[in-house]
This record gives C-alpha cells, sequence and structure tokens, in this order.
C-alpha cells in the first residue's frame, strides 16, 4: 500500500486513466473552440502530458504521427527558452527544432502549483493550421526548400505572465493568408493548455503533488517495464526490409527508405542509416518523425503481443535505439523542404518498420494499407465574401487485410488518425460542391481476407482556385500478405470542359470554376490465398 492508501497495481490505473482523459479534456476544449474545419471537423490535432522534467506522462488518442514528435517539441521550447514562468505560452513549429512540418504549430506551457517553484508538469498542444504563409494557399505545396513551405517560429514566447506578445502574434498573422482563422485557432490551443492546467491543479488539490510526481514516474517506469517485456517476446535476431516513395515530384524516385531492427533480449535497435539521401521535393522527413513512427509501430506491436494498453505512449522508449543518418530522407538537414514528410514520408516509414516486424513475426502483421494521405489543397478568393480562403484536406484509404479479417475501408491509415471534413461543413466553408463521394469498389487486394476498399471523392469548384497535391501510391499499389494481393494504386484527375486529365501525385494546377478534382485514393493490400471471386476495381 501506499501513503495514499491505495494498492500500487490499482493506483497506477486509476492515473493512467486520470492523466489519458487530461489530455482527451484538452482536445476536446481546441476541437470546440476552433475556428477552422480543419481542426474543429477533421480533428487535425493532438494534445499531451509531461512531468516537470519534460518526460511524456500521457499522450490523447490523437495523430500519432504528433504525438511521438511532441517529447522532442517540449524539450526545444525548454532548451531554447529555457524556464517558462507561470502565464508563459511558447509556440514552435520549426521541423528541426523539434516540429514536424510547419503547418503543425506547437504550443507549450508550463504548470505550477502555489506551494512549488518548480513546475508540476508541462502540457503541449498541437494543431494542423490550414495556412502559414508559403507559395502557395494551404502551405502544402511541392517545394524545393523550406523557405517557399511557409512562415518558420523556432521555439518564441506568444504570450510572457499571462499577457500576449503582440510583436509576435503581428509578424505571425502578417505572414499567412488567414488571419482571422488563424488567431481564433491558436487562442483555441491556448484555450486546450488552460483546461490541462486546471484539471492538473484539480487532481493534485485531491491527490496531493507527492502524489502525482511519483504516480508520474510510476507511469514512466510501469511503460517501460511493459515495453521491455513485449520487446522480449520478439525473437532475438536481425531483420532487414525496404519500400519506396513514388518521388519527390521533381523527377527523383523511386526513393528508398531501409530498415534494419536488431532485438536482443529486452533492446532492439532500430536502423535507418542505409535510406537513401534527402530529396530535392518536400517528401524529406526530419528526424523526429522517424522516431514517431518506431514510436508507433512499436506501441502496435507490444500492446498486441501483451493484449494490454501501453501508458505514457510507452514511456521514454529508451529501450529502443533509433539510427538515422543526417541529410538522408528519414533525417532530412536544413533548408530541405519537408511539407510532404510529415504526411506522406511518415505513411512509407512505417510501412518498412511493418515489414521489418512481418519477418520477425510473420503470423500477427497486416497487409500494407493505402501508404499515404492523399493531401488537397485549395486556395483562392472566396466570392461570397471576397475574402482569401485556404482549405486543407486528407482523404482515407483502404487498410490492409489481417489474419483475424478483412481491412478497413475508406479510414485514415496509421500515421493519421484525422476524420473528414463532413459534406455540409466543408460546403459552408468553402465554394466548393461535392460532386461524389464513396468507397471505391473492388479496390482492396484479393485474399482471405481481403484490403479495404478506398474513396471516390469529386469536388467542383465555384470559384477560380489554386489547387495542390502531395499524395503517394499512384505508381503502385499497397502489397498484400501470406500470399494476398496489392491494392489499387490511387489516381487524381482534374475534369473540365475539356475532358478529363490525369494529375501527377505531387504538384499545383490551376483550377477555374466548374472544373471538378477527382481523387481515387489507394486500397489496402489482401492477406492470404484468395479463395473466391473478386472484384474488378473501379479505375
Amino acid at each position: 500500500m501506499t501513503q495514499t492508501g491505495v494498492a500500487a497495481p490499482a493506483r497506477i490505473e486509476v492515473f493512467r486513466h486520470l492523466f489519458g482523459a487530461l489530455t482527451e479534456e484538452m482536445g476536446a476544449a481546441l476541437r470546440r473552440a476552433a475556428f477552422s474545419p480543419n481542426i474543429k471537423e477533421r480533428r487535425d490535432y493532438s494534445c499531451a502530458l509531461f512531468d516537470g522534467s519534460g518526460e511524456v506522462v500521457a499522450l490523447g488518442d490523437h495523430m500519432p504521427v504528433h504525438l511521438g514528435a511532441m517529447p522532442m517539441s517540449v524539450a526545444a521550447v525548454r532548451d531554447t527558452l529555457g524556464t517558462l514562468d507561470p502565464g508563459d505560452i511558447a509556440a514552435v513549429n520549426d521541423p528541426f527544432c523539434g516540429g514536424t512540418h510547419l503547418p503543425d504549430i506547437t504550443l507549450v506551457s508550463a504548470i505550477y502549483s502555489e506551494e512549488r517553484t518548480n513546475p508540476l508538469g508541462f502540457v503541449a498542444s498541437r494543431a494542423h493550421h490550414a495556412d502559414v504563409g508559403g507559395a502557395a494557399p494551404g502551405s502544402m505545396a511541392l517545394a524545393r526548400e523550406i523557405f517557399q513551405e511557409g512562415l518558420r517560429l523556432p521555439p518564441v514566447r506568444l504570450q510572457r505572465g499571462g499577457v500576449r506578445v503582440h510583436d509576435v502574434w503581428r509578424i505571425l498573422l502578417a505572414n499567412v493568408r488567414t488571419p482571422r482563422e488563424r488567431d481564433a485557432d491558436l487562442q483555441a490551443q491556448i484555450a486546450s493548455l488552460l483546461a490541462g492546467e486546471r484539471r492538473l491543479l484539480e487532481i493534485a488539490g485531491r491527490w496531493g503533488l507527492d502524489a502525482i510526481a511519483g504516480a508520474m514516474r510510476e507511469l514512466r517506469e510501469y511503460a517501460d517495464r511493459l515495453l521491455a517485456e513485449g520487446i522480449r517476446r520478439i525473437p532475438d535476431g536481425t531483420y532487414t526490409a525496404e519500400d519506396a516513395l513514388d518521388g519527390d515530384g521533381y523527377g527523383s524516385g523511386p526513393i528508398a527508405i531501409r530498415a534494419t531492427m536488431r532485438v536482443e533480449g529486452d533492446r532492439a535497435t532500430v536502423d535507418f542509416r542505409a535510406s537513401d539521401d534527402q530529396a530535392q521535393g518536400g517528401v524529406n522527413a526530419v528526424a523526429a518523425i522517424a522516431v514517431s513512427c518506431v514510436r508507433y509501430v512499436f506501441r502496435c506491436v507490444v500492446q498486441e503481443l501483451l493484449e494490454v494498453e501501453l501508458p505514457a505512449g510507452g514511456g521514454d522508449m529508451r529501450r529502443i535505439g533509433v539510427l538515422a543518418r543526417e541529410g538522408s530522407v528519414v533525417a532530412a538537414l536544413p533548408p530541405a523542404a519537408v511539407a510532404a514528410g510529415n504526411v506522406e514520408a511518415s505513411q512509407r516509414i512505417t510501412d518498412v518498420l511493418f515489414e521489418v516486424f512481418a519477418l520477425a513475426l510473420p503470423d500477427m502483421i497486416p497487409a500494407q494499407s493505402q501508404g499515404t494521405m492523399n493531401n488537397i489543397t485549395v486556395g483562392g478568393i472566396d466570392p461570397r465574401t471576397g475574402e482569401p480562403f485556404a482549405y486543407y484536406e486528407t482523404v482515407g484509404g483502404g487498410a490492409g487485410g489481417g489474419p483475424t479479417g478483412a481491412g478497413l475501408s475508406g479510414a485514415h491509415v496509421h500515421m493519421s488518425n484525422s476524420l473528414n471534413t463532413p459534406i455540409e461543413a466543408l460546403e459552408h466553408a468553402y465554394p466548393v460542391r461535392v460532386v461524389a463521394y464513396g468507397l471505391r469498389r473492388g479496390s482492396g487486394g484479393a485474399g482471405r481476407h481481403r484490403g479495404g476498399d478506398g474513396l471516390r471523392r469529386e469536388v467542383r469548384f465555384l470559384c477560380d482556385a489554386d489547387v495542390n497535391l502531395l499524395a503517394e501510391r499512384r505508381d503502385r499499389g499497397p502489397g498484400g500478405r501470406s500470399g494476398g494481393g496489392a491494392g489499387a494504386p490511387g489516381r487524381d484527375a482534374l475534369r473540365s470542359e475539356g475532358g478529363e486529365r490525369t494529375l501527377p501525385a505531387k504538384g499545383g494546377v490551376r483550377a477555374r470554376a466548374g472544373d471538378e478534382l477527382v481523387v481515387l485514393s489507394p486500397g489496402g493490400g489482401g492477406w492470404g490465398e484468395p479463395d473466391g471471386d473478386e472484384e474488378e476495381a473501379e479505375t
């Protein structure tokens, strides 16, 4: 029994739920207060709680690609700005300083109690903003260097002592196309931090400061023990796999991502150093993305092996070493363009890691999922208001079939955990009409357990607009496993009075009012030898 009279295992479980609920409450506050459909409807955000030394304690059930990298953002804030005093709020989006790509802005604040001068903990909120400047609306266009992708924020204070730092806000809002929306969404992020602070102080008031600090430490230690046990259940050995990105949009490709996993006892190392050099186009991932992918895949595998949820997102993951060569496509250096690294390279890194685990645990790993987020950005002048607009969307696709059943259809997979923008919200917020939206029947790979089907989404523009795409799995579809077939690759097209023409997977086009964008997302791979008639995929 502890000093609180609660047995240690029960105490750990109680606090795991308390801290997890805190991060979910932060997310709910952000979602309710946000202005943009991308945050309010698609839920493209993540929230997390850290202890007083900056170690992760709880991650909301939000975006895996955000969550695994957020500890680096908190570390960057603390290393750059030093102490965050009560009422201070820091912001960072620099991918080379703990960020992922420029549209993802992370806010961080420290939580203090009246009894102590050191922080009780930190809370962080990351949200994808629909525009942060750059060469094209939506800040997700094909680019050769990061300066073309938008405004880059090293760790800076947005708020000091509870008062807005107006100079920083003015610089930020002067460099985006939709300043009112950005201002409102940033204020919603601040509201989420305040919700987390209020809840942690309430928990501390009930249980005591020493109990809170002890529970945070115990959760990390418990997560470490679970992770060690999970790794022990992976057969010792060295496993190597590779996959490739279609290309960088400037003619280079395929771009190989290679991983070697070495398992020995309760420790593992993942080595990406054989991956190709960073590319000219923005498919490059920074090191934080590679670490985030490793955290996600190990969390998935260990939870399946142990049939238990890993608290604290797996803790500090110190039992897993990650090796990446600086200047490679998985550890890019400035001034590399990185907008698609967060959304496309992250999916391919994840695919490669699951291929590695398929060698170690062949009866457990499903076939490949769609392997892309099918990024769409649209911008122009809304004829209803005369104001600029910036619309960002990712499109779900097919999940891979697995040993226990078929893959999900029309789902966001792996490093993406967002929703779609509902048709009603989309047409209300932007000058577009959804012409068609449904499953792409038969696009999932054949197999004993079929891959999930991709989606067909057709959108008509009601005004002239700049349209940019960043997508993958257009050259070849996601692979099957254990004899299953590959899913159908994706396709993008623009339909106008002159007919329909296929668009490159990465790049931009000027659309006219009345033109229609057609997106066919990939299906997931099938699992196992097929045993019946299969549907033909839509083209």
